[in-house]
């Protein structure tokens, strides 16, 4: 394994909070997933970084080498990163909108809207399974806007660098073949997949995490698990192979149904960022609005989700298309 700049990250984080436990809130991920990637940053250097115990973790001579290094290695990339946003942005005075974005119709219904309401500006996209290759490219000035998701209450990547702000937040349902025995059902408990085979699309943060550890409280390990594409992830449902995971606003698909999940035990957040100090900032809030009016219509365009949402009234306030007004630059 090469060492890369979140690994540093990742160090810092540890010795700065003193503990596992709070390094991995601090960095958005699972304390069982920081835990294994330490152990593979071990690996790759040759010895333990921190001795840990009921107190904490601390440093060990080999970490303490190290994060002399990161202390000085990260603030000179991050200097780097803002004075090439500084350059890249220089002549971009001109109205443009370069957007990154996750696989989904999310993002179609963006541009859509964008390219409606602006018609002689240029768009671009740009995707990614990976969220933090796209917050990297709007830090870099490569993009002015990221279009992401986020696994629950998890922080967006670098929020120290962009301005996140929240588009809408949605349940995960699951994708079944029509035929299926449970197809008929309006909701479905976890417990009575645990036999099933799953698929969902990769990606970097703590979903498979939070999966992992809401089949546990719910009695199972799944079977298996397949990453792979969206267009694969359906066939294996259409064909019985697995049941899909996925979001409520999945759009209807010929030989597959969604159902929500009893209890919710998984959510999404949608959030757009941009660059603060980039020009993007400028039209910010209205593409924040356009973001939020396409999610608004993949929600009434989803029969399963705007049921579930008139069936779950206390839920709803916490789901559907957020309202919070945009951020100050």
């Amino acid at each position: 394994m090469e060492l890369e700049l979140r690994h540093l990250r990742a160090i810092r984080a540890i010795a700065d909070t003193g503990s596992l436990t709070k390094a991995a809130a601090s960095l958005g991920l699972a304390q069982p997933a920081l835990s294994t990637q330490l152990k593979r940053i071990e690996r790759a250097l040759g010895g333990p970084l921190f001795v840990r115990d009921r107190t904490g973790a601390r440093p060990t001579p080999l970490g303490e080498l190290v994060l002399d290094r990161a202390r000085v290695l990260l603030p000179a990339v991050r200097e780097l990163q803002e004075e090439a946003v500084r350059f890249a942005n220089a002549w971009a005075h001109i109205q443009r909108f370069r957007i990154g974005g996750t696989h989904g119709p999310l993002l179609g219904g963006l541009i859509d809207r964008l390219a409606t309401a602006h018609p002689s500006a240029p768009v671009s996209t740009y995707t990614s399974w990976s969220v933090q290759e796209l917050s990297t490219m709007v830090v870099e000035g490569r993009l002015d806007y990221a279009l992401i998701g986020v696994c629950g209450q998890s922080p967006p990547p670098v929020a120290d660098q962009l301005t996140w702000q929240p588009i809408g937040t949605d349940p995960v349902f699951v994708m079944l073949v029509e035929d299926h025995p449970l197809a008929g059902e309006a909701e479905l408990k976890l417990s009575a997949l645990a036999s099933e085979s799953w698929t969902d699309v990769p990606g970097d943060g703590c979903f498979g995490d939070c999966f992992a550890a809401a089949c546990a409280r719910a009695g199972f390990t799944p079977a298996s698990v397949f990453e792979t594409d969206t267009a694969s992830c359906v066939h294996l449902v259409q064909v019985g192979r697995a049941v899909g995971l996925c979001r409520a606003t999945f759009p209807p698909t010929p030989g597959v149904v969604i159902r929500p999940l009893a209890g919710a035990p998984l959510s999404w957040r949608h959030m757009i960022g941009w660059h603060p100090g980039a020009p993007a900032a400028d039209t910010a809030p209205a593409v924040a609005g356009h973001a939020r009016a396409a999610h608004a219509d993949a929600v009434r365009r989803s029969e399963p989700y705007a049921t579930w949402l008139r069936s779950h009234a206390r839920c709803s306030a916490a789901f559907g298309t957020a309202t919070v007004g945009p951020a100050a630059p």
